[in-house]
């Protein structure tokens, strides 16, 4: 377990950073990377996600921290993580990707890093902005967020071995199969739902008989 959290891994973690298409190479063909730290990284950026809406200052951000729920925001953090992950294994496994669901899953965490250490400056950074000086703000966020979204574009196309417009296609099947395993998944609950109350008003039956 040291080993995965080993202070090679980390920096290795901010390599890929500077370094994506190289970076994202050696995860591929020479095992460079850690599933656990690109888990790590995904709960740190929900975590900066959540301190954001509560700490960042009233100039940028109307949210009531009352309504903000840190536990439940990381826990969709993590399900369309996971979801977005097996989706792309799945949706590359057809189209004959050389990628592993544990290349993908680091691939994607690691490019969490940038968005977590814009939306971490951009909380301090609120606290001194004016009215009027928003846009810096946002600039901010929005540099985050950008340079992470091509991460992800970068460590996908390089793991699976894809073209870009293979891999824009890619990325496009994935949210629909996302979608489909979404709605199989709200099928089988509802299904269970009625079968359990089907059984449970011939339990409710049987008592008031006896």
């Amino acid at each position: 377990m040291y080993g995965l959290f080993s202070k090679e891994k980390w920096k290795y973690a901010f390599y890929t950073v500077s370094h994506p298409m190289d970076a994202y190479y050696e995860i591929r063909h020479r095992g460079r990377g850690s599933v656990p730290i690109a888990i790590v990284l995904v709960v740190l950026f929900s975590l900066s996600f959540s301190v954001n809406r509560l700490l960042a200052s009233f100039v940028v951000n109307d949210t009531n921290p009352l309504t903000v729920d840190t536990l439940m925001e990381l826990g969709a953090v993590l399900l369309l993580y996971l979801l977005f992950c097996v989706s792309n294994w799945s949706i590359t496994c057809l189209m004959e990707g050389e990628g592993r669901l544990k290349d993908i899953a680091i691939a994607i965490g690691y490019a969490m890093t940038p968005m977590i250490v814009c939306f971490n400056i951009g909380t301090i950074f609120s606290q001194f902005v004016a009215n009027g000086e928003e846009a810096f703000y946002w600039m901010i966020l929005a540099i985050g967020i950008a340079y992470g979204l091509i991460m992800m574009l970068m460590g996908i196309m390089t793991v699976q071995n894809f073209t870009l417009g293979k891999t824009l296609i890619t990325i496009f099947l994935t949210f629909v199969a996302m979608l489909i395993i979404i709605f199989i998944i709200l099928l089988m609950a509802d299904l269970i739902n009625q079968v359990y109350s089907f059984f449970f008003s011939i339990y409710q039956e049987l008592i008031f008989r006896t």
